[in-house]
């Protein structure tokens, strides 16, 4: 299975910075490092091109952003100091998720071990997100003629508002979000499908509520390609999260959405969303449990 990282592009960031970096590295070091892979599977994804970037995003921010031209409202609401290497590390990241979902259509998944940055809206950044990766892949998978019909399955714990609000007029592309009723963002898009939890909702009722969600996806849009969205962040150790699932929780998670995946012969590409754990190593094991989920799902 095909791992596609964009760790060593560095974002600067300032001493003390609460985003948690090193997180993607420590994921990458771990996977190596469990025997499961090759370090011919770990591969360097492409830039995602302004082609690419320009079907989700507005011309005007995408100049923005690549010149260093933001104001500092924009800035701040991004959450990243601007750095032209903020900017190849998220063209990066982008193409990522891109790569993935052509290896996924080839061969059954891909795995971004990044991703996720599902609050970049068409015209703006936001929440640490520059540029959403799912919807510039989902637009350049039925531009390329891969997949007309694709599903967002977003399980990080805040809303994927900058998804749901760029794909909203695409009927092909159905956006389908679980995440913190009382979370960021505190004003909510409309996906396809919403699924707003309470704080402190547990394994058992985010299971059963992701299994309704699952049916309908499967059910009745019936996707040629899933974009699943994988946060760490549901963790009930997680700074942000409060939702309260357990390690196993999250496991079982994951095996719902990629063996559903897996039964009905969708293939899916895999992003690591969020993850802001108290032990930034809770984060990194949340997610190697995903990756590892899917190499056996899918070998």
């Amino acid at each position: 299975m095909k791992l596609y990282y964009a760790d060593h592009f560095v974002l600067p960031l300032p001493e003390g910075h609460r985003f948690p970096m090193v997180k993607y590295a420590r994921l990458r070091e771990r996977l190596l490092a469990s025997g499961q892979f090759d370090a011919s599977d770990f591969r360097v994804p492409d830039a995602a091109s302004d082609e690419a970037i320009l079907r989700a995003h507005d011309a005007g921010y995408l100049t923005r952003v690549r010149d260093g031209e933001l104001d500092k409202a924009e800035i701040r609401r991004i959450g990243f100091p601007w750095s032209a290497g903020m900017v190849e590390r998220s063209r990066r990241s982008a193409g990522a998720t891109l790569a993935a979902c052509r290896t996924a259509i080839d061969e059954g998944c891909g795995v971004n071990l990044a991703g996720g940055t599902h609050h970049a809206h068409r015209d703006c950044g936001s929440g640490f997100c520059v540029f959403n990766d799912a919807a510039i892949a989902a637009l350049a998978m039925r531009a390329e003629g891969r997949a007309r019909r694709i599903a967002v399955i977003d399980c990080d714990v805040h809303q994927g508002d900058g998804t749901a609000s760029i794909l909203a007029a695409e009927a092909d592309i159905f956006t389908c979000s679980l995440h913190g009723e009382r979370n960021f963002p505190f004003r909510k898009q409309t996906s396809d499908l919403d699924i707003a939890l309470p704080d402190d909702t547990a394994d058992e009722a985010y299971l059963a509520a992701l299994d309704t969600a699952l049916a309908h996806v499967f059910g009745v849009f019936r996707p040629e390609l899933v974009i699943y969205l994988a946060g760490a962040d549901p963790y009930r150790g997680d700074r942000l999260g409060r939702l309260s699932l357990s390690i196993q929780g999250l496991a079982s998670r994951d095996e719902r959405v990629l063996a559903r995946c897996r039964a009905a012969s969708v293939p899916v590409a895999v992003a690591m969303a969020g993850g802001y754990a108290h032990e930034i190593d809770d984060t990194v094991s949340i997610h190697v449990g995903t990756v590892l989920t899917a190499a056996r799902l899918f070998a």
